[in-house]
């Protein structure tokens, strides 16, 4: 998703965001003594140019327990084979019940977030028990991200003057606008300065090549995938370039590739606002609630606090200020999950007695910051591949339109989604068009959406379900950040037979 500078805008990645109990440290690699061996590379119609890249043989190690890492290369340039080579972490999690029935490429969405983590510290999380069973399931890190050939752009003190920092002039003036416009400019130079000269090919399309050689040197003559948020749009990309190489496809809490960054950013404003009044509800009906009244009245209370953070910033005790633009930060990140909203509640109640502690820990938590470290790389990822992927809509017409339906619909929001868009600092072109996809001629691909999931908002994954020539639709009624593994029997039913059996769920089937 695009995170135009309405200096925040929600990631609409990492499905990691959604659970606040996940953990961010990845053990350190432990080779076995012998690799383990997969099967042969599957290089059918495969142009010369690029038969280096698909008739590879990974040599997999063992980096955790029940765990298999390797790297596969892959070309930096698809319409350039000979520029130069990139490289691709991968991790294996072998099929718990025997045969298995292929490899399933998993991506947890951002961009930026990265798969290998994903896996090896929450495969319960990303797939059930049967498709464990049944399926080779594999985390990468797309080209930019993790232990990929990755993405640089700052070290720790700049990112946190990037994310932190607060503007000196009033928010909406011309001097705040170009001191935004003035940071973006510099961290863009700075990815480009540090990345190695990989920045133009950070992209969608790119990286749904890469998974087709993945698919290959994995053994399998199609891709079994599940990718969730941003991961939907790598899937779709990847199912109109290959269609007839498409296997079982779940797309679940879908981008719609149509609609332009400025639509994204402003339906993703109306999302949260959604989803913090079926928030307020629910905190009105508990006695720790910190606001009264109701939903209205909780609802103003907040912009009204909000606004008082933004004039008189709070100091946390490592020195950095809380802004009104880090506390939304602090407020969208519990929405991804409904089983999170006692958090939001009780980092509510600590910044309106004064406090920015705990309103900083969910904001480190949301960049993967701990201890001053950032983990990984997903923020400048996330900013490399949306800059590439969307062209930028500056036409004044268009910004008054979108602004003027947040006022209208998504008023406590509104005030800190608006300002200019980053990427129209980014030091390369976009390359990346907003279209349908129809991939005519794939296998059935399900797409799950739920009906008030503030980041891909369920709009989307209708949107999506209708374009694909081949696309089957299941709902999840409900709150919350995607829909599989998400307490719905119906829905894990629905993807699980799928993937497994091979049964496409009823088109339009609806699930609570």
């Amino acid at each position: 998703m695009k995170r135009t500078a309405r200096r925040l805008i929600a990631a609409v990645g990492g499905v990691a965001a959604a659970s606040l109990v996940l953990s961010g440290c990845l053990a350190a690699l432990i080779p076995d003594e012998k690799p383990a061996v997969t099967a042969a590379p599957d290089t059918s119609g495969v142009p010369s140019a690029l038969m280096p890249y698909y008739s590879q043989v990974p040599e997999w190690t063992r980096c955790e327990a029940d765990f298999e890492c390797t790297t596969v290369t892959v070309p930096l340039d698809y319409a350039n084979p000979g520029a130069g080579d990139i490289e691709l972490a991968v991790v294996r999690h072998r099929a718990t019940g025997g045969a298995p029935v292929g490899s399933l490429l998993t991506n947890p969405g951002g961009p930026g977030a990265g798969g290998v983590d994903f896996v090896i510290e929450s495969l319960q999380y990303a797939v059930g028990a049967p498709v464990q069973e049944s399926f080779d399931v594999i985390g990468f890190d797309p080209r930019g991200v993790g232990d990929s050939t990755a993405v640089a752009c700052y070290d720790a003190a700049e990112m946190d003057a990037y994310l932190f920092d607060i503007p000196a002039e009033p928010r909406g003036s011309a001097g705040w606008v170009r001191e935004l416009d003035e940071a973006s400019r510099a961290f863009a130079e700075a990815c480009d300065a540090n990345s190695g000269g990989i920045l133009p090919f950070i992209t969608t399309e790119n990286s749904a090549r890469d998974m087709d050689v993945l698919r290959a040197v994995l053994g399998d003559t199609t891709l079994n995938y599940l990718g969730f948020s941003y991961g939907t749009f790598l899937g779709a990309t990847y199912a109109k370039l290959f269609p007839e190489r498409v296997g079982r496809l779940v797309l679940d809490g879908a981008i719609d590739p149509s609609v332009s960054g400025l639509e994204v950013s402003t339906t993703q404003g109306l999302g949260f606002e959604s989803a913090l009044r079926a928030y307020m509800a629910f905190c009105l009906d508990n006695r720790d609630c910190p606001f009264a009244g109701t939903v209205d009245d909780a609802m103003a209370d907040l912009a009204t606090l909000l606004a008082s953070v933004d004039r008189r910033p709070l100091q946390a005790s490592d020195g950095r200020m809380l802004g009104a633009d880090s506390l939304v930060t602090a407020i969208i990140t519990p929405l991804y999950s409904e089983a999170n909203w006692p958090v939001l509640t009780t980092m509510l109640a600590d910044v309106l007695a004064g406090s920015a502690e705990y309103a900083f820990l969910i904001a480190d938590f949301y960049y993967n910051r701990e201890d001053g470290v950032y983990l990984d790389n997903q923020s400048e990822a996330f900013r490399a591949y949306n800059c590439m992927d969307y062209p930028v809509d500056d036409d004044p017409a268009d910004l008054d339109a979108a602004y003027a339906l947040l006022d209208e619909k998504a008023p406590t929001i509104a005030p800190y989604w608006k300002g200019p868009d980053p990427c129209a600092q980014w030091v390369y072109p976009p390359t990346g068009v907003r279209e349908p996809i129809l991939a005519e001629g794939a296998a059935p691909i399900v797409v799950v959406g739920t009906t008030n999931d503030p980041a891909t908002p369920y709009e989307w994954s209708v949107a999506l379900a209708d374009q694909l020539a081949s696309g089957v639709l299941v709902s999840r009624f409900g709150e919350g950040h995607t829909g599989y593994n998400k307490g719905s029997a119906c829905v894990d039913d629905a993807v699980e037979s799928y993937l497994v059996d091979g049964v496409v769920p009823a088109d339009g089937l609806e699930c609570r």
